[in-house]
């Protein structure tokens, strides 16, 4: 089965490609809404007067703990990723074909350096694997800085409201001072809303709207606030001030989380990087020495047993540290 180290570097290659893309694309696809936002969902919907409340099977008549259970959820993730709802979540103009060409051309530029440079064979897929999976990891990281800067604006903004809606203005006139005095992202994107109500579409669902495109779950509450205020009236001023209050509660307390856990975190980094940097400063000081585990029976089963253990040890440290508020 070992015999052939061409077959073994192409399957490697292949499962390394497929484990990558999956890996990247769960990344990049957003959590599915959780128990509590498919709640408010409900809420949010405005059912006929026909219609009953608590359906049969609805998420309402659900307890909170009957989630679906993980193979449910990693199922839902692969046959629901929208990587164009990724791409405007990421505010870039990249297409799915301008990806996937940036993607190959690097994937192909690496494998090209790898035998420019005469190196082993066994080490082109990793090459070409690591570049081309450098676009999806710039994509993924834009859309997260994108989204917490968002998160970050959101307590000033509620609060900016709320002392709008107090000196007497419209909630559509405190939306448009809002898309002029807050900076991108959550300028842009109240400013979008205010836009689209001026165009003739309903605030409620300019705001739902508004929501797919930012998943996040205070802007759900705010979406939800605004929406009872609207159909059953209120002191929206005072409920936003409360929402302001428990988002910079949050954010102090999860600033605590991120400094306990912050030695865990960089020991998992180290752990999970130093066999990747030891393996190629042994293969440029003995590069015999390391191809025996790409040519020796025994050590094939070595290295998969290695990468095996790289990713079980990698969940592991994130489940640890990964400690939500």
């Amino acid at each position: 089965m070992f015999a052939d180290p061409v077959l073994l570097v192409a399957i490697a290659a292949f499962l390394g490609v497929t484990a990558l893309v999956g890996g990247v694309a769960m990344l990049l696809r957003d959590r599915p809404s959780s128990r509590m936002e498919d709640r408010l969902s409900q809420f949010t919907a405005a059912p006929s007067p026909k219609e009953p409340l608590l359906k049969p099977g609805s998420v309402l008549a659900q307890p909170l703990d009957a989630g679906p259970g993980f193979l449910e959820r990693l199922l839902a993730r692969l046959s629901s990723i929208d990587l164009n709802l990724i791409f405007e979540q990421a505010d870039t103009s990249l297409t799915i074909p301008r990806l996937a060409a940036i993607c190959g051309g690097l994937a192909a530029g690496g494998a090209g350096v790898g035998l420019a440079m005469r190196l082993h064979p066994a080490v082109l897929p990793v090459l070409a694997i690591l570049l081309g999976a450098v676009p999806l990891v710039w994509l993924h990281l834009r859309r997260r800085r994108r989204l917490r800067a968002f998160a970050r604006q959101l307590p000033d903004a509620l609060e900016m409201l709320s002392r709008a809606l107090r000196a007497g203005q419209s909630l559509a006139s405190a939306f448009n001072m809002i898309a002029g005095e807050m900076a991108a992202p959550l300028g842009k994107e109240f400013g979008r809303v205010f836009e689209e109500q001026n165009l003739g579409i309903a605030l409620d669902e300019s705001l739902k709207a508004m929501t797919d495109r930012i998943p996040n779950l205070d802007l759900k509450f705010f979406v939800t606030a605004v929406t009872l205020q609207r159909q059953t009236g209120g002191d929206l001023a005072e409920i936003l001030d409360k929402i302001a209050g428990l988002i910079r509660e949050r954010f102090q307390i999860w600033g605590q989380v991120q400094a306990l856990t912050g030695e865990g975190r960089l020991s998992g980094a180290v752990l999970l990087g130093l066999p990747v940097v030891l393996f190629f400063a042994v293969y440029k000081l003995n590069p015999t020495y390391v191809m025996v585990l790409f040519t020796d029976p025994m050590g094939k089963k070595m290295l998969a047993l290695a990468v095996f253990l790289q990713i079980l040890g990698a969940l592991v440290i994130r489940k640890i540290v990964n400690i939500k508020v």
